[in-house]
């Protein structure tokens, strides 16, 4: 019975004819097509138009499938097997289908600016792996039916011979011989007694070729494990019947592959007595299926094995009982391989990629190693039970020696570069996953060392850069979930010991790895752009902080100043004044109770119309400070074009001053800043101060304010109050 003319919908109805502008207008053409291409092939009931419909939903099933993520293509099974439903069963369909598939689901089904056109070649080869394993597993159920009922009829035919001889033999012979399947009569010796005209035929017409052979000679390498001692089990009685792929050598030295299904014929008193094979050839569907195999696990430019293949070998050298003790990886990227593409174009960059592959097959001499391409320009190169690590680390130099010589193309020679991460090790201690991130971030290590290197796998590193990784992923629900908080440490002033304001120090409250100081995670702040609203916040909380203090009177006469530090990208960013006034604005705090901290080489290295939003803050009354002073390239002299009033002192001044004697050096050093600073007008503020004897130094020395372990470590605002501070040696 054929199915119904417009075909299945999902919700069982049929498919109304669609509007103009239909959204599925891409589904009707590329099911308009089918149906032209594979109708003639097709032996239904159905009219072109209902054949048409029919295969309208087949087409949605397969273009929602490529575009479905995670992609499934096991949808691609359904429409085989709907297909062989519609009785499209003629050898030369098959291959019509997979060809309109091939070459028109990607033009009229997909999206290229949802699904990228390799990826998209990559589904539709699988959809296509998946409709011919669809397509062959309905026909196999549908051709084992006919066969358990041709066998069952050869059964009764070969019964009724036993009670009428001549009605019954015409009856069998005519099953036997019209049978579009191969049927071959043995007895339990394994010598063959009759064999129909299909089974001749697919043996290549001679029947005597399968006749001169018993059945325990056709043995053949590439028969599945286990179909020997089976066929034993049947010829002993202890089961009725198997079915199996089973590959033979015909007489010209071809092979052919069948859908092999022997059944036990057994006597009138139960004791076996004859075999019965039925073989249907399953040959030109093996070779669709290992090409369909091949095109899924390679890649299409390079001819290399693909990621698929990649990580299925990878996991089976992996995996319990592989029988590998150790694995090398070589993850090689190419360096700049996107200027070339930019600069020259696209086919250039992969005729490049086709050059720099067939060199790296060029350095694998051995079966125990495969190169693979993974992605665009990033290749790995997989040794299997390495003998030593060098022989890991000599691959990735012979790699780079193939490359080392320039590749000529578009008329001109384009030098080739990489940079490979090296992992060897015991199998068992990582997953494939774990395997190749820690080869992808080594590679990383050896392109941030200037590439075309190769750099061994440290797992202590490979610890650390996940860890920045994690961190830097966690930091935007960090900010969202207040997880950071602010601790401030006093700024005293050398002359009486007295408070004369506070640092703020923004801290981490890390749900697993605690309490994280600013050098752990600014710089990943900074990389990524969330410095600009975490120091939103700190400026924030730290000016409502200050505004409390003048409230409680801390300070006395003198209202507490607090100071907070400014990145380099804060600085740069072009909404810093007018947010700094709106946040002093907010909070009603004069402008002279706060101060900016800049670093010294962000100062320095800025030219006039970056130091532009400084002065204007300066203007207003914001104190600015150059934090650091020391620690770059600036002299006192290039100070006057700076909006500064503090210079910060680093504490690598000062330590030889905690000694006693102090360094005369650092005492001469620190007294010249100290007196040039002071005839530019700037105070000096010092940092680090950890001794009595550096705190006496220093004030002796004129330096205006300090700060250090020696007065408070930074602690929560409560703390800061001039009764919970010690006075400098002498006051």
């Amino acid at each position: 019975m054929s199915p119904t003319p417009q075909g299945p919908t999902a919700s069982g109805r049929p498919l109304a004819p669609e509007a103009p502008g239909d959204p599925y207008d891409g589904y009707r053409r590329f099911a308009r097509i089918w149906s032209r291409a594979v109708y003639p092939a097709t032996a239904t009931s159905m009219t072109r138009t209902e054949f048409e419909d029919y295969l309208l939903p087949l087409a949605r099933t397969l273009g929602e499938a490529l575009h479905a993520r995670p992609f499934d293509p096991s949808a691609g099974r359904d429409v085989g097997a709907a297909l062989v439903e519609a009785h499209c069963t003629a050898p030369e369909a098959l291959p019509q289908v997979l060809g309109v598939v091939d070459a028109y689901l990607l033009l009229y089904c997909s999206d290229p600016a949802v699904l990228p056109t390799e990826e998209g070649r990559a589904r539709c080869a699988r959809l296509q792996h998946a409709v011919s394993a669809g397509f062959a597993r309905a026909l196999q159920e549908r051709t084992r039916s006919e066969q358990e009922a041709l066998a069952r009829s050869a059964l009764a035919a070969r019964e009724s011979a036993e009670k009428a001889l001549h009605e019954s033999e015409t009856r069998f012979r005519a099953v036997f011989e019209g049978a579009t399947v191969g049927i071959g009569i043995a007895d339990m010796d394994g010598t063959v007694l009759d064999i129909n005209s299909a089974l001749a035929k697919m043996f290549g017409g001679s029947e005597q070729h399968v006749r001169s052979r018993r059945v325990s000679d056709w043995v053949h390498p590439d028969d599945a494990p286990g179909v020997w001692r089976i066929h034993e089990e049947l010829v002993r009685g202890e089961r009725d019947h198997y079915r199996m792929e089973k590959p033979y050598t015909r007489s010209d030295g071809t092979v052919l592959w069948t859908n092999l299904t022997v059944s036990l014929l057994r006597g009138p008193d139960g004791e076996p007595r004859y075999m019965l094979a039925l073989m249907e050839d399953i040959t030109e569907r093996r070779l669709l299926n290992l090409r369909l195999r091949y095109e899924a696990t390679h890649d299409a430019l390079t001819d290399l094995p693909n990621r698929t293949l990649f990580f299925e070998r990878l996991e089976h050298v992996l995996s319990p009982g592989s029988g590998t003790a150790r694995i090398g990886l070589c993850y090689l990227d190419l360096d700049g391989f996107k200027t070339v593409n930019d600069s020259l174009g696209h086919s250039v960059g992969d005729q490049l990629l086709v050059n720099v592959a067939e060199r790296l097959q060029s350095c694998v001499a051995s079966p125990r190693h495969m190169v693979a391409r993974i992605g665009g320009d990033e290749f790995v190169a997989l040794v299997n039970d390495p003998a030593s690590r060098s022989e890991v680390t000599d691959l990735a130099q012979r790699a780079l020696d193939a490359l080392s010589c320039p590749i000529p193309l578009a008329g001109r020679e384009l030098p080739v570069r990489a940079s490979i991460g090296v992992v060897e090790g015991p199998v068992g201690e990582l997953t494939p996953a774990e395997v190749l991130r820690s080869a992808d971030i080594t590679m990383y290590r050896a392109k941030a060392r200037g590439g075309n290197r190769y750099e061994l796998a440290d797992p202590d590193c490979d610890a650390r850069t996940i860890s920045r990784h994690m961190l830097t992923t966690h930091l935007p629900a960090a900010l969202e979930g207040e997880e950071f908080f602010i601790e401030y440490q006093p700024l005293v002033r050398m002359e009486d010991g007295s408070v004369e304001g506070a640092e703020a120090l923004v801290r981490w409250a890390h749900p697993l790895h605690g309490v994280l100081g600013p050098d752990r995670f600014i710089p990943l702040a900074e990389h990524t752009g969330l410095i600009v609203p975490l120091g939103r916040w700190v400026l924030e909380q730290a000016v409502r902080q200050a505004c409390e203090w003048q409230v409680r009177g801390i300070g006395g006469t003198r209202p507490l100043r607090v100071n907070v530090n400014l990145s380099p990208r804060q600085l740069h960013h072009p909404e810093l004044v007018s947010e700094t006034v709106a946040v002093l604005e907010d909070a009603g705090l004069d402008p002279a109770s706060l101060c900016l901290e800049v670093t010294e080489s962000a100062l320095i290295r800025a030219d006039d119309a970056e130091l532009k939003p400084l002065r204007r803050l300066a203007d207003l009354g914001v104190r600015i400070a150059l934090d650091d002073f020391g620690t770059g390239y600036s002299n006192l002299a290039s100070l006057r074009r700076l909006p500064a009033t503090t210079l910060k002192l680093d504490r690598s001044f000062t330590r030889g001053l905690q000694q006693d004697p102090a360094d005369p050096v650092d005492l001469k050093v620190v007294e010249g800043i100290v007196s040039l600073a002071h005839a530019l007008e700037l105070a000096v503020t010092v940092e680090g101060v950890e001794t009595a004897a550096q705190a006496d130094q220093l004030r002796k020395l004129g330096c205006d304010s300090a700060q250090g372990w020696y007065y408070a470590r930074p602690g929560p605002p409560e703390r800061l109050s001039s009764r919970a501070l010690p006075l400098a040696a002498g006051q």
